[in-house]
């Protein structure tokens, strides 16, 4: 769920790096949210990420 249907930004995957730099799998998710959309100018709901958010990328409804 966490994927922008805009940009397609999705889940990053890492290390977790300890103190004593033992290492552990770890993920970044996307700052995705569901807003209602304009699109052809029907309104439908579209889980899109703050940075098309805030570019205006996106006609919220």
């Amino acid at each position: 769920m966490a994927k922008c249907e805009i940009c397609g930004k999705g889940v990053h995957f890492g290390n977790a790096v300890s103190h004593s730099h033992r290492r552990s799998n770890r993920i970044w998710n996307s700052n995705v949210r569901s807003v209602m959309c304009k699109v052809n100018g029907v309104s439908k709901r579209m889980h899109v990420c703050t940075r098309c958010l805030r570019s205006g990328s996106v006609e919220k409804a």
